[in-house]
């Protein structure tokens, strides 16, 4: 497959995970992340396999965004694909008493740091008529469950900027869509709980969740579609999920 796909969050979780499998069909890769040493680790990995850059930077820095994506040399700078997969949970507290950091966190990296990217990746997109933007959503976009408030806020968001851009893009030729997780174990909980992992692992513990890996699978289906087909919102859930709050767990 002869693309270049531009991967936010890239050094852990959803974001590795289809580095990983992106990088096994030979797809060049724009890796993004916070953590220069791991990047520079994925990158060495990856590099086995097909065309691999890094960028390092903070989705919530808008100005950092621009001169990163400006940056690119010449053989990565034609962007095919872009995941927006940076995003964060930080908190889980009832809105009277959230933590008004936890709430700046969650609406610049979740919401503002998806617009910063795509602001920079999408005039190429334009100018080439073609493109394909994968924005990582989440059940939480779709209900709102008990101290998810601000968090479940900003991934409704995301859903109203999936839309948007769908129809805004129309015009040009560019596939929009979102796929929206339910519990996904990853480092996800570990970051929502500040580092508490035995509160973490309770979350996930009882029942099958979904792994990273297999998001990543459903990513590669998505982009892989005859260019006609755009999958424009997709949700999935592991068996045992059937709401935010139902779960049927065997402990």
């Amino acid at each position: 497959m002869n693309k270049t796909a531009f991967i936010t969050g890239a050094t852990s979780g959803i974001g590795m995970a289809t580095a990983k499998l992106f990088a096994s069909h030979r797809i060049s890769l724009v890796l993004c992340g916070r953590r220069q040493a791991n990047l520079d680790s994925l990158v060495k990995e990856l590099s086995a396999h097909t065309k691999v850059h890094s960028l390092t930077f903070d989705v919530r820095d808008r100005e950092a965004v621009a001169a990163a994506v400006k940056s690119l040399p010449k053989e990565f700078a034609t962007i095919d694909i872009l995941v927006n997969n940076a995003g964060n949970a930080h908190g889980l507290d009832p809105i009277q008493t959230g933590d008004l950091a936890d709430w700046d966190a969650m609406i610049d990296i979740n919401v503002k740091g998806l617009l910063y990217v795509s602001r920079a990746i999408l005039p190429g997109m334009v100018a080439k008529r073609s493109g394909h933007i994968i924005n990582i959503g989440s059940t939480a976009g779709k209900e709102v469950y008990p101290n998810g408030n601000v968090y479940c806020a900003s991934k409704h968001a995301v859903d109203a900027i999936n839309q948007g851009m769908r129809i805004d893009l129309n015009e040009y030729g560019i596939r929009v869509g979102a796929v929206n997780p339910g519990l996904v174990e990853t480092a996800f909980s570990e970051v929502r709980f500040k580092g508490d992992e035995q509160r973490a692992e309770k979350v996930y513990q009882g029942f099958k969740a979904l792994q990273a890996e297999d998001i990543a699978d459903i990513i590669y289906f998505v982009v892989t579609r005859p260019y006609h087909v755009n999958i424009a919102d997709l949700v999935v859930m592991p068996t045992a999920q059937a709401s935010s709050t139902i779960v049927k767990k065997q402990l």
